[in-house]
């Protein structure tokens, strides 16, 4: 039997998705993806990424999409060596604990950037750092931005970090730079690739199957076909923000 993982990889090579390296040194590539010109054409405007994540299906004791999300693109290990404070650790994803007062009813979930249709972040950013690829995917330039955290501001979900210190032994496919705003990228070197997010694979390896990836354009899709099954909500829907990530059973 095909798992979701499998499948959503075949809707991923079917949009013809290619990756790009530029050499930075013998044997050492810089996967050029988001801000760059030629990588946003690379994103076929046919596609929109988006995640579907239950919360009934998350548990509470498991970190695994915090930590495949750290590993794979190289964020945390200043905070954990004692380079920055705890609150300027950057922090791509997260767990949260919701609590309803008046059943006592307690769920958890991943919350990060909510690759919003209408991104607030993109509107206040003075550079154009800050922008959506052509499939719905928001990301940072760090090459033209400045630091001036607007959009750490602007953004509603706290899902943008700053990097205060020097970065050292850093992901090539996932670039960062002291001075410069960070947030989930949701793996897009992975998808030009044909792969899934390092979150969603983490999931279905500890065998939870809380986040669902996929194309939300495409109505065969796994995620299209379990949105129009099951309720599910949007944070600060209120926003009218449209984001690409959506929760069920909180």
């Amino acid at each position: 039997m095909t798992n979701r993982a499998e499948m959503t990889r075949r809707d991923i090579l079917k949009s013809g998705a290619a990756a790009s390296t530029v050499t930075l040194a013998p044997g050492v590539t810089l996967m050029a993806f988001g801000g760059t010109a030629e990588a946003s054409s690379r994103a076929d405007a046919g596609k929109r990424w988006g995640l579907l994540i239950d919360a009934s299906k998350c548990d509470a004791n498991c970190t695994d999409c915090v930590t495949a999300c750290k590993v794979e693109n190289g964020w945390g290990a200043d905070a954990e060596h004692g380079h920055v404070s705890a609150d300027q650790s950057p922090e791509w994803i997260r767990k949260v604990t919701l609590k309803d007062k008046s059943t006592g009813r307690e769920v958890s979930a991943p919350v990060m950037c909510q690759h919003c249709e209408e991104p607030p972040c993109v509107d206040v950013c003075p550079t154009g750092a800050s922008m959506k690829r052509e499939d719905g995917i928001v990301l940072v330039d760090k090459h033209i931005c400045i630091g001036c955290r607007y959009c750490m501001m602007a953004c509603p979900f706290k899902a943008r970090s700053f990097v205060h210190e020097p970065i050292t032994d850093q992901n090539v496919q996932s670039p960062r730079g002291k001075g410069t705003v960070e947030s989930c990228n949701l793996c897009a070197p992975r998808i030009d690739s044909g792969r899934i997010p390092a979150c969603v694979e983490a999931c279905e390896n500890a065998g939870h199957s809380a986040i669902l990836f996929g194309d939300l354009k495409d109505p065969e899709s796994p995620i299209s076909k379990a949105l129009k099954e099951y309720d599910s909500v949007a944070l600060r829907a209120d926003l009218e923000l449209n984001p690409g990530v959506r929760y069920t059973n909180l």
